[in-house]
C-alpha cells in the first residue's frame, strides 16, 4: 500500500499543506512532482532539515495572512525554507529574523551590454581576467572605498544614492533598481557599531560563497514583448551581479537574532524553533529589526552599485564600448522584509511580506515598477548554476494574488554546501565546465566544488513549475561565457 500523501494537489504545479496543530493558515508549496515527492521523503524519515517542517513551522507564527509559502525553488533554510513567503498583518503580527535571514537583500543586478555574443565571444577570456581583477571578491576581500562609521551611516541611509553621489554610476540608475536604491525607514543608530566596523571595508565588494558575476548571453526571447520593454534580445551580452549586504548584514542578523530571542520571551510567543525568534511588528523591537533590515536592504544596493560602476569600466577597457552604453536592466534582492499593499480576505490592505531566497514579482499595473515597465510588470532575476541557464522573468496577475507578489530567486541547492564539498573537486569542476566553453575565474577551489552545478536543482523545472502554476512568466533564458565567482 503506497504511503498517505502529505500534500495536496489543488492545481498546476501547486500543493497544499492542510492546517494542523498550532498552525493558523495552511501551507502552500509550488514544484513538480519530483520537487513535492523529495519534500515529503524528507519529512517522514524525520530529516534533520526539512523545509516542509518549515511551511509548517512558519504557518503557526503569529498574524500570518493567507498561507505559508514556498515557491518551486525550495529548500532548507533557518527558520523560514529558503524560496519561503510569509505576510503578517500589521497589528497583530511579527517581524520575523529568520524571514530575512544573514545576507540581507541578496540580490542581483542585470546589465545589459550593447554587443552580441558573436562580438563578445573572442574576448571572453579577457573579460574574465580583467573582472577578475577589477571587482575585489572572496572571503573578506575589501574594497577601494573605505569609509569612516559617518560615512556607512549615509550608506545605510541612503544606498545607491551616496556612491552615486561619490561618482559610482550615475542617477539613470536609479530607477531601475528596487525601491529606487534606497529603502525608506532606514535608521543607523539601529545598526550595531560592530556590523559598521566591519563593513567599512567592504562596499563594493562580491564577497563569496554563491556570489557571482557572470557575462552571459540572451539565448532565447520567451515574451517579446516583455523582452522588447527591458531591451533585451536575442544573442545580445548580458552581466549578471550577485552579492548582497556582506559582513554588515550578516552582523545585524546576528545581533538581533539575540535581541528579537529576548524580545519573544517577553512578549510571552510560543515559537517553534531557535530561528523563528520574532516580535510584534508595532513593538520596539520589532520597530529596529524592520529599521535595521532596511539599512542592511541600502548596504546592498550601495554594494551592487559600485561593482556595476568597476564591470562598466572593465567591459569599456576590453571591449572597447562607452561604459554608459552598459545598462542597468534591474536591480532586485531575495531576502527582504517590506510593508506592501494586497489584497487580503477580499481587501486590499497594507502586510509585512517576509520573502526568504524569494524576489518581488509584480505583476502589471504596480506603481512600485518603474514606469517603461509597468504595462507587463518589471522584471525578476533567476540565477542558474555556473553551467546551466539563468532566467529574467516577470510577475503575473495570478502571483499577486496568490504568492503576494512573490518570484523564485534561483535553481535552490539539492546538496548542502557540505556535501558538494564532498562530492565534488574544484579542479574537476573548472575543467568540465571549460570543456562546455564557460571559463571560471575563482577565489576558492573549494567555492567552486560548493558551487558545482550538479549541486543544485534542475533550473529548467523550477522555472517549469513557476511557470505551469502561473505565477510567474519567463521573458528570456540567459546562457554563460565567463564567471568570476567569490
Amino acid at each position: 500500500m503506497s504511503e498517505q500523501r502529505l500534500l495536496e494537489q489543488i492545481g498546476p504545479s501547486e500543493w497544499r499543506l492542510a492546517r494542523t496543530g498550532a498552525m493558523r493558515v495552511p501551507g502552500v508549496i509550488y514544484g513538480d512532482p519530483d520537487t513535492v515527492a523529495q519534500l515529503e521523503s524528507d519529512e517522514r524519515r524525520g530529516a534533520e532539515w526539512s523545509a516542509l517542517r518549515q511551511v509548517r513551522n512558519v504557518a503557526t507564527l503569529p498574524g500570518i495572512v493567507g498561507a505559508s509559502i514556498a515557491l518551486p525553488d525550495v529548500h532548507p533554510g533557518y527558520g523560514f525554507p529558503i524560496g519561503g513567503v510569509g505576510a503578517f498583518d500589521l497589528e497583530s503580527g511579527v517581524a520575523v529574523v529568520g524571514g530575512v535571514g544573514f545576507d540581507i537583500n541578496c540580490g542581483v543586478r542585470l546589465l545589459a551590454v550593447p554587443l552580441s555574443r558573436e562580438e563578445v565571444l573572442s574576448l571572453a577570456d579577457r573579460l574574465g581576467q580583467d573582472l577578475y581583477d577589477t571587482v575585489p571578491a572572496g572571503l573578506g576581500s575589501t574594497g577601494k572605498l573605505r569609509l569612516p562609521i559617518r560615512e556607512i551611516d549615509r550608506v545605510l541611509r541612503d544606498g545607491a544614492h551616496f556612491v552615486i553621489d561619490q561618482g559610482f554610476g550615475t542617477s539613470a540608475d536609479l530607477p531601475f533598481i528596487e525601491e529606487r536604491g534606497r529603502m525608506e525607514g532606514a535608521d543607523p543608530s539601529t545598526v550595531s557599531d560592530l556590523a559598521k566596523k566591519r563593513q567599512f571595508g567592504q562596499v563594493g565588494t562580491l564577497g563569496s560563497g554563491n556570489h557571482y558575476l557572470e557575462v552571459q548571453f540572451v539565448d532565447q526571447v520567451l515574451d517579446a514583448e516583455a523582452a522588447a520593454l527591458y531591451g533585451l534580445a536575442r544573442g545580445q551580452v548580458v552581466v549578471s551581479i550577485h552579492t548582497g549586504s556582506r559582513a554588515l548584514g550578516h552582523q545585524i542578523g546576528q545581533d538581533y537574532l539575540k535581541l528579537i530571542a529576548e524580545a519573544s520571551r517577553k512578549q510571552g510567543m510560543s515559537i517553534p524553533e531557535r530561528e523563528l525568534v520574532c516580535a510584534q511588528i508595532g513593538s520596539d523591537a520589532g520597530r529596529r529589526y524592520l529599521s535595521a533590515v532596511a539599512c542592511g536592504t541600502n548596504c546592498a544596493f550601495a554594494n551592487r552599485q559600485v561593482i556595476a560602476h568597476l564591470v562598466r569600466s572593465s567591459i569599456a577597457r576590453v571591449c572597447g564600448v562607452e561604459a554608459e552604453d552598459v545598462r542597468t536592466v534591474y536591480d532586485i534582492g531575495h531576502n527582504n522584509a517590506k510593508i506592501e499593499e494586497h489584497l487580503v480576505d477580499g481587501e486590499r490592505r497594507p502586510v509585512l511580506v517576509h520573502r526568504k531566497g524569494a524576489t518581488r514579482a509584480f505583476g502589471p499595473g504596480r506603481a512600485e515598477s518603474p514606469e517603461p515597465y509597468r504595462s507587463v510588470g518589471h522584471p525578476t532575476l533567476v540565477g542558474g548554476t555556473m553551467g546551466t541557464a539563468s532566467y529574467v522573468m516577470r510577475g503575473t496577475e495570478v502571483g499577486m494574488d496568490k504568492t503576494f507578489g512573490s518570484g523564485i530567486h534561483g535553481a535552490g541547492r539539492a546538496l548542502s554546501r557540505k556535501k558538494a564539498a564532498k562530492r565534488f573537486w574544484g579542479e574537476t569542476v573548472i575543467s568540465d565546465l571549460g570543456s562546455a566553453g564557460i571559463r571560471v575565474w575563482a577565489h576558492s577551489k573549494r567555492g567552486i566544488a560548493e558551487e558545482a552545478p550538479a549541486a543544485y536543482k534542475d533550473v529548467e523545472r523550477v522555472v517549469g513549475a513557476a511557470q505551469e502554476a502561473g505565477i510567474n512568466r519567463a521573458v528570456a533564458r540567459l546562457l554563460p561565457l565567463a564567471v568570476v565567482k567569490g
